[in-house]
């Protein structure tokens, strides 16, 4: 299996921070904004360089979407930051009526997404926005692992005609992909080659199966090792693939298992390739607080949890 070298643990949020930065020096078109949370997505760079094109919005998410709409309207290319519970729940019907029904060229940019947020507990701990923005007609779903992905993830989006959600957290994870990496809306990464099971990841859980895939090898078992980065539109090509060779897969996500990638792994599969399926996600429960690493495995979501997947998966072949 290829070696992947963490770099240095850093947060995906400052990766945003980074790419947004980066995006606004290339495009004048890039404006931001953000409902009174500047230094928690690390959108303070950004609003220093272009302080005429920078929005604070207050704690007023919704007016921030009407507002990011407005803007798309007049050719601009609209950044709306706020924490992942705020930019999709509290906001949805402004996001389904106003970005996705009229196609608007937004981009909602949602920090403190899944169970690592951490100490906010519960009621900040969204584990179904991934479900709330992929049922929306039209609307991409990005959600990288790292913050070199998000950083570049960031850049790519403002080239992308369309509304688009963005997915990052608040904990530093490891940080192992290249750094100037070329993002590809849509397009997976294949991380591991295998033919016994295909272990298929987003987000934070991108790390724990590359672990995972390491301790597996050493047990004889090698794994196909897939980074769906792009929820929606799923490279399906690739699953299918994949899938299709090793006939076992495994699906890592923080969020909860209706409604994320599992769910759309699944679907997909169910009508193209029947194949067993195991998912490592939060199973209809809500998030409490403590700390990240706590959190990770009080809800089963290391790479010890995707290993016993993997040994439920290939049991039944």
């Amino acid at each position: 299996m290829k070696e992947y070298i963490n770099t240095g643990n850093k947060d995906t949020r400052s990766g945003f921070g980074a790419g947004l930065l980066e995006a606004g020096k290339m495009d004048p078109n890039v404006v931001a904004l953000c409902a009174d949370l500047v230094g928690s997505l690390k959108m303070d760079a950004f609003a220093a360089e272009f302080p005429d094109r920078f929005y604070e919005c207050g704690i007023a998410e919704a007016n921030m979407i009407g507002l990011s709409a407005g803007l798309a309207l007049s050719g601009k290319i609209p950044f709306a930051g706020s924490f992942a519970s705020f930019a999709t729940g509290r906001v949805y019907d402004q996001i389904r009526q106003a970005v996705a029904y009229s196609h608007t060229n937004v981009k909602i940019c949602a920090s403190h997404a899944g169970i690592t947020l951490g100490e906010d507990g519960a009621t900040h701990q969204i584990m179904e926005d991934i479900g709330l923005m992929r049922m929306l007609p039209g609307l991409t779903v990005i959600n990288p692992c790292d913050y070199n992905q998000t950083k570049a993830a960031t850049i790519a989006i403002a080239k992308h005609n369309g509304p688009v959600y963005l997915r990052f957290g608040r904990p530093s994870v490891p940080n192992f992909t290249p750094e100037n990496q070329s993002f590809e809306i849509g397009k997976a990464i294949k991380l591991a080659d295998g033919n016994d099971v295909t272990i298929i990841a987003t987000g934070h859980l991108v790390w724990e199966a590359i672990q995972a895939g390491i301790e597996l090898e050493k047990a004889g078992i090698s794994a196909d090792i897939l980074n769906i980065h792009t929820i929606k539109p799923l490279d399906k090509n690739a699953v299918l693939e994949s899938a299709s060779r090793t006939k076992a897969v495994v699906i890592a996500e923080e969020h909860l298992i209706a409604g994320g990638l599992g769910e759309a792994v699944s679907d997909f599969l169910s009508g193209n390739y029947p194949v067993f399926t195991e998912h490592v996600a939060v199973d209809d429960r809500f998030g409490q607080s403590g700390e990240p690493s706590e959190l990770m495995k009080a809800y089963n979501l290391g790479s010890a949890d995707i290993i016993k997947a993997v040994q439920r998966v290939l049991s039944k072949k």
